[in-house]
């Protein structure tokens, strides 16, 4: 079963460490159970604040390390883990939980086949469609490392099992419901998402911005209802809805200078029932990216001016004009700069130079990763990819084969093991490098 799992996972040898002695143990802890719980939590993903069964595994697995002490329900199904060696400084190494309501069609055999009904009330299908089972079996193999290690560290390490960072709201709840006051304040925040654009084995962390801001907009069109025969016995939202897709891509081509990134996607237009019904409703799910504050607020600013005019345009009474919202939102990741170079140069240290790629920010992704290291929480953070992709795959896409999949694709799929190891020993070596003794 073991050799089919690995081709169908396109599962490359991990390049050879750079040496670290604990890379081993690492890399023994996957061979013996880790690989098989990355398989279960692949088989049975849970969609955002509904982790239940994946954090009660997590849970149990962080009270077998010895000296951990486990908390449960922090920012409604959180888990926080920790261990305390002596004095010193406060490290938290998150790891994010949730999966996405996708149906998997990678045709790997542990696939998911789950099903489950999310905070909106709808069932979906559900997937680990962006690597958070291998984020949370690497929180794992982390903690059983440092653990096994306490001579060559002192301080405390703060474990989290975080919900909900597909939907950016999970570390905000978990900040709100005292992981800043009921547990030990961490002074520096870690943590690392697999990259499906990366290759297997290698690490990548900037020295400013790694991840770019998101907010989850509504915009509910309200219409009057009327025969699709007579459209003027009406106000049609289906059409008015149409008009605001279009015009607001003239605030990215037209109103954003062209060298500050922005993105405005509509990504759900739902109306109506039957061809001939004009509908009394349509309804526009919208996400908006940017990488600074300023482009952030002006796009949210623009989308409620679109709406609002469209609206007017149309001739709506000022109790039926669209209505904007801003369900969720994200600022960006932004590395500290002093931190992540001298985390930069442990990576090296750790798993050779030609591991650590330089960083380049190749889309818009975002993460609530930055709730932890907003300015005002003075927690100073360090976020890194690990590339989870096997060079075989890369050259079977060049030469016309099928491209890589990317994260939330129906398709994804990373190699667990490089991204498992490869994330815990670097993970490892930094939290080493931030709480060693003398």
């Amino acid at each position: 079963m073991r050799h089919i799992i690995a081709a169908a996972l396109l599962t490359a040898a991990t390049p050879a460490l750079a040496a670290p002695d604990y890379a081993a143990a690492i890399k023994a802890d996957y061979d013996r159970d880790l690989g098989k719980l990355w398989e279960e939590f692949h088989r049975n993903p849970e969609l955002s604040f509904r982790e239940f069964k994946t954090a009660a595994r997590m849970a149990a697995e962080l009270r077998k390390v010895p000296g951990m002490v486990v908390t449960e329900k922090v920012g409604q199904t959180g888990v926080v883990g920790v261990l305390k060696n002596g004095e010193g400084p406060v490290v938290l190494v998150r790891a994010d939980m949730d999966g996405l309501p996708v149906e998997e069609k990678s045709g790997l055999p542990m696939a998911s086949k789950a099903r489950q009904v999310g905070v909106d009330g709808v069932e979906a299908p559900v997937m680990h469609a962006c690597g958070h089972d291998t984020h949370i079996v690497g929180l794992l193999a982390t903690a059983r490392r440092l653990a096994a290690m306490k001579d060559r560290w002192k301080g405390t390490v703060v474990f989290i099992a975080q919900p909900a960072e597909e939907r950016v709201g999970g570390a905000k709840a978990m900040i709100k419901d005292g992981l800043y006051t009921r547990f030990p304040k961490p002074q520096y925040a870690l943590a690392y998402h697999s990259n499906s654009e990366g290759l297997a084995g290698t690490v990548s962390a900037s020295e400013g911005i790694q991840y770019s801001s998101s907010d989850s907009v509504d915009i509910v069109v309200p219409g009057i209802g009327a025969h699709g025969a007579s459209p003027h016995m009406g106000k049609d939202p289906v059409y008015m809805a149409s008009q605001i897709v279009i015009a607001l891509q003239g605030l990215i081509s037209r109103e954003r200078m062209p060298l500050d990134p922005g993105v405005i996607t509509v990504g759900s237009f739902h109306s109506g029932l039957k061809h001939n019904i004009i509908t009394d409703e349509a309804k526009l799910q919208v996400t908006v990216r940017a990488n600074d504050e300023e482009t952030r607020a002006k796009l949210i600013a623009g989308i409620k001016r679109v709406a609002q005019g469209v609206g007017v345009m149309n001739g709506m009474p000022a109790d039926k004009m669209p209505r904007v919202t801003v369900i969720e939102g994200t600022p960006t990741t932004i590395n500290d700069a002093a931190l992540a170079r001298r985390l930069n140069a442990v990576m090296e240290a750790t798993l050779g130079k030609e591991r650590v790629i330089p960083f380049k920010q190749k889309g818009m992704g975002a993460e609530d990763f930055a709730a932890f290291v907003q300015p005002d929480t003075g927690v100073k953070g360090y976020y890194f990819s690990v590339g989870g992709t096997p060079q075989a795959a890369f050259d079977a896409a060049a030469a016309g084969g099928p491209p890589v999949p990317s994260h939330h694709s129906p398709l994804f799929k990373v190699s667990p093991e490089p991204v498992v190891v490869t994330g815990a020993t670097a993970m490892t070596a930094a939290v080493l490098e931030l709480l060693k003794v003398g």
